[in-house]
């Protein structure tokens, strides 16, 4: 049996995507012959929590453990609110940004290379060396973000030798909030080498995504392979909720995604249509911007919307099941095309129709397409879109399904989790 060792931030009890790809990966690896080990932060500062997650942990993982200095819970003493909005991906416009804000992402872009996570580096560094030493680990592999962690793999490939594999989860110098760090010449610099020694020294580099695989194979020559996030539960048929045409998003609206083409569509519809009006809800499940309340309240939604907040894993499951559409969205920029959200595999598994609205030559769009479950816009499609809707909401009130789905077994967790193990046996 091959043994490797897990670097890894997000952990159980944190909530959110990024706990699950390893901890989905983590439970299924012993079916494969493959014994993981986790190394994980001690007290780590977790935007989300979702106990939920721990009852996942596969009985007797060794996961090891070592303290973490967090300079958000620092930041949170002058404001919690806008260090939680940052550590959690929500990056306002600039106009809409206050002065520690600004402030805040000037320090985190050019102060903390490549990321808050830096000062857990060199003691995972020390502390690691001595339990692969005496571990007998085939491989180890990080996975970021944050990408602080890639640099404890390049440092232990150097000093020990052994084998290593890059995950990203997210891309580094092309991710879309890059940009929003206000970094200085020496600060982008330092980013894009750090980068670059990372990729053409890890022996094998994963990614979620074909465009970023695309986009690093300009920037090296090591190996690279695509395994894309996926789904856990059970594959459902869809069952229509007669009593509410529900249209859902589960999980973080940040203010880049505000598909304001389908808050007018859904305006126009309310508008023509009384049975449409009588039947339309609109659910949000997690964290939602403020500039995207303020264009649902503008668009006259505000009352057919059910604002969840943060829910359960398990909950969110629920909701996507009920749904009669649900809503993917992404930030509409050339950054974002490789940009696959976790939500999308939950959503096929649903059984749910999608609907996509996100940049053009989108990689999720291409797993829609193959998979034919829902449709996929633009930000500037009005009229298609609400004609779109409106199929739907005709579907809906006959009872009929509104997608028939295909080949989505190899986007099972387990499936995915075979061709990571596969990996590891080849390095």
């Amino acid at each position: 049996m091959k043994k490797v060792l897990i670097i890894t931030y997000y952990w159980p009890p944190a909530g959110g995507p990024g706990v699950q790809r390893w901890l989905k990966f983590v439970k299924y690896l012993r079916d494969f012959d493959v014994e993981p080990v986790v190394y994980v932060p001690e007290n780590p500062s977790y935007p989300i929590i979702d106990h939920s997650f721990e009852a996942e942990i596969p009985e007797g993982i060794r996961v090891l453990k070592k303290k973490i200095f967090e300079p958000y819970s620092i930041a949170g003493i002058f404001s919690k609110k806008d260090t939680e909005t940052i550590s959690s991906g929500i990056i306002q416009k600039e106009e809409n940004q206050s002065a520690l804000q600004k402030a805040m992402l000037y320090i985190r872009g050019n102060y903390f290379i490549p990321d808050a996570r830096k000062f857990w580096v060199k003691p995972s560094i020390n502390f690691l060396k001595q339990e692969l030493k005496n571990g007998n680990y085939d491989a180890i592999i990080t996975t970021g973000p944050p990408h602080s962690l890639h640099l404890i793999g390049l440092s232990l490939k150097k000093e020990l030798g052994c084998k290593w594999i890059a995950d990203f989860r997210d891309p580094w110098t092309q991710i879309g909030y890059h940009e929003k760090l206000k970094l200085n010449e020496s600060s982008r610099k330092k980013h894009e080498q750090l980068e670059s020694e990372v990729l053409n020294t890890a022996d094998h580099i994963i990614t979620t995504s074909f465009t970023t695989k695309t986009e690093f194979e300009t920037k090296t020559s090591q190996p690279i392979t695509v395994i894309t996030n996926g789904f856990d539960s059970e594959i459902h048929e869809k069952s229509v909720d007669q009593n509410k045409f529900q249209i859902a998003h589960i999980g973080s609206l940040l203010s880049g995604r505000n598909p304001e083409n389908l808050w007018k569509a859904l305006q126009q519809l309310l508008e023509e249509n009384r049975g449409f009006q009588k039947d339309f809800r609109l659910r949000l499940a997690g964290k939602v911007s403020e500039v995207v309340l303020e264009s649902i309240h503008n668009a006259g939604l505000e009352d057919y919307l059910i604002n969840e907040g943060y829910v359960s894993h398990s909950m969110a499951l629920e909701m996507q099941r009920e749904a009669s559409v649900l809503l993917l969205i992404e930030i509409d920029s050339n950054e974002t095309r490789g940009i696959i959200p976790g939500k999308l595999f939950e959503y096929l598994a649903s059984g749910s129709p999608i609907l996509a609205i996100g940049p053009d030559n989108w990689d999720a769009a291409r797993i829609i397409s193959e998979t034919n479950s829902g449709k996929v816009f633009s930000y500037t499609d009005v009229q298609r879109l609400k004609g779109h809707l409106l199929e739907m909401f005709k579907k809906y009130s006959h009872g009929e399904p509104g997608s028939a789905l295909h080949d989505i077994e190899k986007y099972h967790r387990r499936t995915l989790t075979g061709k990571l193990a596969n990996l590891i046996k080849q390095i």
